[in-house]
């Protein structure tokens, strides 16, 4: 490299404040990506960080829970020492590493943010739109830019009677592309468990319990009639799975599903009612696609009075304490 190369890049990164991606350790390198300066100093020193996908801010929760628990989990991550990075597109900019003032936006349903997937960024950058990133639109840009582990509150998955619909979330394709842990409270309740489980075998993610046993939680339930092939019960283990499998080079993703404590926990036959009866209602309305998912969960809000709002905002705290954890063992694995 000419002599004043370097200079010119460092030049480059104090002048810009959310700037275009330079970091050197990406696989790719795009100008339609902002890495907020936090971010980046913390990728290219090697320090801890946690990416965080914004469909909770834009699609899961209604305002302002949406805004108090993104600033909340953010704080939870920032505690244990480590980075957040909230991933998102804003006018047409896909951003990582949220100021305030951009979560403010997307919080705020009167901007109409998009629900944006992998399928969704080429229309949602080009008509420079606001966009919360799925699992699957986090998992792609978490990527792009470096980062290895992931926090949400739910995947997605197949959903019921999936086997004839083919109604299969791309979460679950894009989990197994990337050497990401995804750390989660295991699958979305409306979903088929046993199929999504079935699914993500197929696509070569390892999936793995948190806790003293086997059994994978069901989002609103800290236990489903279903198991994981394995458990860990301490972040350092968690984290020594993540390292085994970037240096096997394996292309492919681990869940990590952690169930959300007993005291949120709703129990399994209510909340198996209260989801038929929401579906039953996207059907009688011809709720469809992607749009399915967030009706579903504003419904049985209402059904539960709140209960399920309240234990959908303690998951995601949780699984933000257990993912920065695990994100610190990482950090001090790969020094």
């Amino acid at each position: 490299m000419c002599n004043w190369c370097p200079k010119f890049l460092k030049m480059l990164l104090r002048n810009s404040g959310f700037r275009n991606i330079l970091y050197y350790g990406s696989r790719f390198k795009s100008n339609l990506i902002d890495v907020s300066p936090e971010v980046e100093s913390a990728l290219h020193e090697k320090k801890a960080v946690v990416a965080l996908e914004s469909t909770i801010l834009t699609h899961g929760m209604p305002h302002p829970q949406n805004y108090e628990t993104s600033i909340t989990v953010e704080n939870i991550i920032r505690d244990q020492g480590c980075v957040p990075a909230h991933i998102a597109v804003v006018k047409g900019r896909v951003k990582v590493g949220l100021s305030n003032e951009q979560l403010m936006r997307l919080a705020d349903p009167a901007n109409k943010p998009v629900k944006v997937s992998r399928r969704d960024f080429p229309f949602v950058i080009s008509n420079r739109l606001h966009g919360g990133t799925t699992v699957c639109g986090t998992l792609v840009i978490a990527n792009n830019v470096g980062i290895k582990i992931f926090v949400t509150g739910g995947i997605g998955g197949v959903h019921r009677f999936g086997e004839d619909t083919l109604d299969i979330s791309a979460d679950l394709r894009e989990l197994g592309r990337h050497s990401i842990m995804v750390v989660s409270s295991g699958v979305k309740s409306i979903l088929d468990i046993g199929l999504t489980l079935e699914y993500l075998e197929t696509e070569g993610v390892c999936v793995v319990s948190y806790g003293s046993s086997n059994n994978f939680p069901a989002f609103y339930c800290n236990k489903s009639r279903f198991n994981a092939p394995y458990h860990v019960s301490t972040p350092a283990d968690a984290a020594q799975l993540l390292q085994v499998c970037n240096k096997l080079h394996m292309n492919s993703g681990l869940l990590l599903a952690v169930p959300v404590p007993a005291e949120y926990s709703i129990d399994d036959s209510k909340m198996d009612s209260t989801i038929e009866t929401a579906l039953k209602e996207a059907e009688k309305e011809k709720i469809q696609g992607k749009d399915i998912t967030p009706f579903v969960l504003d419904k049985v809000s209402l059904l539960t009075k709140g209960k399920s709002l309240e234990t959908n905002i303690a998951l995601i705290k949780n699984n933000a304490l257990i993912g920065a954890k695990v994100a610190k063992e990482y950090e001090n694995l790969s020094r």
